[in-house]
């Protein structure tokens, strides 16, 4: 069995929508993941825009849209983004999709938040795209989870470089005490110090063994500066998934979704359960302790079942 720091390896399903895939689909995807009892939540991207040699059809779906219509047709499972696009929404009204969506789903949202990166999806929708990101993520974060932190009858106000809310109710508030929030990405500065004062969880997308070492440590140096516990935080892995019970169907799966055997080994968890196994110990050997499965073939349900029963009971 293998157990990380904080207990057992939790393994959840991350999924792609913009490079295919209808809302139908993403809810037999996160209802197959809930009725396998493995897989802790049902996260997906937010883009509108594919990436990479696929048509796209049907075209994009909205995450909180999705998300929306996951949290009543689901019943267990948790649900979140990795990571909703901070130039997609303005603050105000992201933190008042985020706590409905919580209130509709009885307190399961999760909420990632990133700068936002994919200047063409930008501009294939009339989306603006400011230069100054980093910033703009900043005093997203600090108003999100400042209007869901105020009192009960109290208002929230915030003067910023490119934000300013007056006298505001600060609702609806979510279900939850505290939505966990995720932050996430490989800088070395700035995002540990907004990990530190803002994060639940710090995730590294498609990021090496060692280069997770690197910087779980940066983050937990950050942390510490700003006087909490290390521990406060889950530190987690986006990785692609390609299982096989054999190399024939590693390589099948492989080449359904464009990839090469060799490369998803070397960047992602592909192979027989075993050998996931084993790379995932050597990601906790370093302090992961959540694992987002990049599913990108949403049609093989079967990926599912095998990793739910072959992958998941020798993580504990």
């Amino acid at each position: 069995m293998l157990c990380t720091r904080m207990g057992l390896m939790d393994l959840r399903i991350f999924t792609e929508p913009q490079q295919g895939a209808s809302y139908d689909t993403l809810l037999t995807v996160a209802r197959t993941a809930e009725e396998l009892g493995a897989f802790s939540a049902f996260f997906r991207s937010d883009h509108y825009l594919k990436m990479g040699g696929v048509s796209g059809l049907p075209g994009p779906t909205d995450a909180w849209i999705t998300l929306a219509g996951l949290a009543r047709e689901t019943s267990t499972i948790r649900l979140g983004t990795l990571m909703t696009a901070a130039t997609f929404r303005l603050p105000g009204v992201l933190a008042i999709q985020v706590a409905q969506v919580d209130a509709m789903s009885g307190g399961r949202v999760e909420f990632g938040l990133g700068a936002g990166w994919y200047e063409e999806e930008h501009t294939a929708y009339g989306v603006p795209f400011p230069k100054e990101r980093f910033g703009r993520l900043e005093e997203q974060l600090a108003i999100v989870t400042g209007l869901w932190s105020t009192k009960l009858g109290d208002t929230f106000d915030f003067e910023g470089e490119y934000y300013r809310l007056s006298d505001s109710p600060a609702l609806p508030k979510p279900v939850q005490e505290k939505i966990p929030v995720l932050v996430g990405g490989t800088g070395p500065t700035r995002t540990p110090a907004l990990a530190a004062r803002f994060a639940d969880e710090f995730n590294l997308p498609f990021t090496s063994i060692e280069g997770s070492a690197a910087q779980f440590g940066r983050v937990r140096a950050a942390v510490e500066r700003a006087g909490r516990r290390p521990e406060e935080l889950v530190y987690s892995n986006a990785l692609v998934a390609c299982v096989g019970r054999d190399d024939a169907e590693v390589a099948r799966r492989a080449a359904a979704i464009g990839r090469e055997v060799d490369e998803l080994k070397a960047n992602g968890l592909a192979g027989t359960p075993d050998e996931v196994v084993e790379k995932l110990g050597r990601y906790a050997e370093v302090g992961t302790e959540r694992v987002y499965l990049q599913i990108l073939d949403l049609d093989d349900l079967d990926h599912l079942e095998l990793i739910a029963s072959r992958v998941a009971p020798q993580l504990g």
